[in-house]
């Protein structure tokens, strides 16, 4: 804690009270602070240190990444949700669109015959209906 700079103090390596962990780890939790800025208003040396701190005295689940996924549905009004999905389906016809010409394409000009694959509801065994 010798070096002093604009609110923060540059720390020797271990000299860390657990109290001063746990408050570190209180703050960051709380949302006050990120550990990143934790590290730097604090003079935290190690990249590390504050994330090692928050998986072994924190109360929330540090050990994996964060996981993105479409969480943000739930936020969307209905009339949103639905512009979103008409606007997923137009992107999958076009690309189904682009598909379908590409492989008209290279039977025509190629003589490449792509293999139909066959009906889920129709069983090997079965015979087509007519």
């Amino acid at each position: 804690m010798e070096k002093r700079t604009k609110n923060s103090y540059r720390r020797s390596q271990r000299d860390y009270s657990l109290a001063f962990k746990l408050q570190v780890v209180g703050q960051v939790e709380k949302g006050e602070l990120t550990y990143k800025k934790a590290q730097k208003h604090y003079g935290i040396q190690g990249r590390s240190t504050v994330l090692v701190w928050l998986r072994k005295h924190g109360t929330l689940d540090w050990t994996l990444p964060k996981q993105y996924t479409l969480d943000n549905d739930r936020e969307l009004s209905p009339e949103q949700r639905i512009k979103q999905l008409e606007t997923a389906l137009k992107d999958e016809q076009d690309k189904n669109l682009i598909y379908k010409t590409m492989f008209d394409i290279l039977q025509k000009e190629h003589g490449v015959a792509l293999p139909k694959k066959s009906s889920p509801k129709q069983s090997k065994g079965s015979k087509p209906k007519e």
